[in-house]
């Protein structure tokens, strides 16, 4: 009570003291008191006030109070995945220093306030810095990490459920007899983000975790906007494969146009939340919710948001609601809590029927899925949720998967239904990743400006032996899928960058074992494979390859068509083109790939090093650290 009088009196301009100060400024940092790193991200509020401020890169944080002198104060630190800390502060003079260690959380730890604003007003360079010093592989980590995989002297196999599918390399492919490579784009980021999460844990991910495109596509590149009526621009980069310096790297770089929020089609939007009992750890709801809220500060009044959750069974836990009302959202976020089995496709049946009831003609009708992956009650079949999925993805309603926690991580399965839904795959293991894709890629997330997006590229064999497309293992097509509209492929969402890298081994070199026992018979019907889609003789013409690319407006069923030549130049690389180069020979690294040569981690380090450029957000020096982290794992034998 004396609190709010002294705030009344004050903001009624009854409290008057020339000798005081006119605000009182309280500073300090917030760090894990088990490791003494510092928090970025976390919360420092002033109880009964309003008032809060985030910690920045260095665990620091600054809250501006009215001057409330002899007045006694309570401010609260916390953080997803860690318990809170208060201290009570008599105000006696204008300056303060309180630092707060939190210790981690061991159960899910309800929020009573939004943290939407959690990054709001962290400029740029706080933000790259907060990137640039996330913590990889601490000592203590590795041991928690050991803890969790051994229980009572035993392998603890109820941690390691996690699900990848099994990937093969792509193959040398001989240009004479193959000379088309197609594939479907990939925009999804999520494996880069669950690698970062094992390195951080003190572990090397699995193969198979490794998807090496959504490495390279994590990383914005500096590529030209789009000037003509297409939504995206095409183009490429040609140089010495630096695993291999016989060979040549080809860079094909995509950039989608970037479009205002004020002039994005309204959305209509349905939040389908695990609530299962093995979302119950920090990593998973508590995160999920800080993500959500992050997204929510995002919509404006024309959006709207219903949420759907699944455990036992389904339920609707809020209509239809324009995100103006924000407070109504969040409130329902927040009374959120885990427990029971796992209908995750009554919840996906539902949640689409939501979708359809508020569906906005021309609009952006979505279904959001948050979870860990994991379907084990009702029809949970992967084949029939992707027949629900594709059927609802023809009506105009597509699908955005997030993933949460570590253990039970269904990979395979959350890709498999983002990439049937139109939709994409992210992985969020930190408030950071959920910053940098419900924030940062707000546009990119969740609304789709070409949908079916094709690549097709013809290789001149006159120039071209054999080449290799680095990646994209699971989004192979056939040729003849190139031209058929009935055949789905990527999206595209509003300024995402899409890159790909194809290994070309040049006409007189030396293939070795790359491509021993991979030739076939001479052909008695037709001749070599000579044909150039530009209609010149062999002989004459210069292109090293030929781009095709097909896409569909989003609301349209018929493609359209765009080609792109590239010639082989001999200029020296862009950074971009080094730094993607080391981005995807880390992933064949961390894949032991026979491809890779004899390049290692600290070569890969080198390359990076060297490739960081301006680097304004800071992810490109994180993975400087990822990689450093991931060589002293190497070295160490785990």
């Amino acid at each position: 009570m004396r609190m709010l009088t002294l705030v009344l009196a004050l903001l009624a301009g009854h409290v008057s003291d020339r000798a005081a100060p006119r605000t009182v400024v309280v500073t300090g940092t917030v760090t894990d008191a088990t490791t003494g790193t510092p928090l970025t991200g976390a919360r420092v509020r002033v109880e009964g006030l309003g008032i809060s401020a985030p910690t920045l890169s260095n665990g620091q944080y600054t809250v501006t109070l009215p001057t409330l002198i002899g007045s006694l104060v309570t401010i609260r630190a916390e953080h997803v995945g860690y318990g809170s800390m208060t201290q009570r502060l008599r105000l006696d003079t204008e300056a303060y220093r309180l630092d707060f260690a939190l210790l981690p959380s061991t159960a899910d730890r309800p929020v009573d306030e939004s943290e939407a604003t959690e990054f709001k007003d962290v400029r740029s360079r706080a933000h790259a810095a907060a990137v640039s010093q996330v913590v990889f592989a601490p000592a203590v980590l590795r041991e928690q990490s050991r803890r969790s995989l051994v229980s009572g002297g035993r392998y603890n196999q109820n941690f390691e459920r996690e699900g990848y599918e099994r990937i093969y390399d792509n193959e040398f492919m001989a240009a004479g007899t193959n000379p088309l490579s197609t594939f479907s784009i990939d925009v999804d980021r999520a494996s880069y983000a669950n690698v970062r999460r094992f390195i951080r844990e003190g572990r090397l991910p699995p193969p198979d975790a490794v998807r090496i495109e959504e490495l390279i596509n994590y990383f914005t590149y500096d590529l030209p906007s789009p000037e003509g009526p297409d939504p995206f621009s095409v183009h490429s980069e040609v140089g010495r494969a630096p695993w291999n310096p016989a060979h040549r790297l080809v860079r094909i770089g995509i950039q989608g146009r970037t479009i205002d929020t004020e002039d994005l089609a309204p959305s209509n939007l349905v939040f389908l939340l695990d609530v299962s009992g093995s979302m119950n750890s920090p990593n998973k709801l508590p995160l999920l919710k800080s993500a959500l809220r992050l997204l929510v500060d995002q919509l404006r009044p024309q959006d709207q948001v219903a949420i759907v959750v699944y455990a036992g069974a389904a339920g609707v836990v809020l209509d239809a609601t324009s995100g103006g009302d924000k407070e109504r959202i969040l409130d329902a976020l927040s009374r959120l809590e885990a427990g029971g089995s796992t209908a995750g496709g009554a919840g996906l049946q539902l949640a689409y029927d939501v979708a359809r009831r508020n569906h906005l003609e021309g609009g952006n009708n979505r279904v959001i899925l948050a979870t860990d992956g994991d379907f084990n009650i009702g029809p949970s079949s992967d084949a029939a949720m992707v027949r629900l999925i594709e059927a609802r993805r023809d009506e105009g309603t597509f699908l955005t998967v997030l993933g949460f926690g570590t253990g039970n991580l269904q990979d395979a399965k959350m890709e498999k239904l983002a990439d049937h839904g139109n939709g994409n795959f992210a992985y969020i293991d930190t408030a950071l990743e959920a910053h940098k894709v419900l924030v940062s890629e707000f546009g990119g997330t969740l609304y789709t400006i070409a949908k079916d997006v094709k690549i097709q590229v013809e290789f001149n064999p006159i120039h071209v032996q054999a080449y290799r497309l680095i990646g994209y293992e699971n989004r192979l097509l056939a040729a003849e899928d190139f031209n058929d509209d009935r055949k789905d492929a990527g999206d595209l969402g509003a300024g995402h960058t899409v890159t790909a890298l194809y290994e070309v081994i040049p006409v007189g070199v030396e293939a070795g074992p790359l491509m021993r026992g991979r030739g076939i018979d001479e052909l008695r019907y037709q001749d070599d494979g000579t044909r150039i889609a530009s209609g010149e003789k062999p002989d004459e013409s210069p292109e090293l390859l030929f781009i095709k690319l097909r896409y569909k407006d989003p609301d349209e069923r018929r493609s359209r068509l765009l080609t792109h030549p590239v010639l082989d130049t001999e200029q020296d690389p862009s950074v971009d083109f080094t730094f993607a180069a080391s981005v995807a020979a880390f992933g064949m690294v961390l894949r032991d790939s026979k491809y890779r040569g004899s390049t290692d981690l600290e070569t890969v380090l080198r390359w990076a090093r060297r490739s960081v450029g301006s680097d304004l957000e800071g992810y490109r020096k994180e993975f400087v650290r990822m990689v450093e982290a991931a060589r002293q794992l190497r070295a160490e034998g785990i």
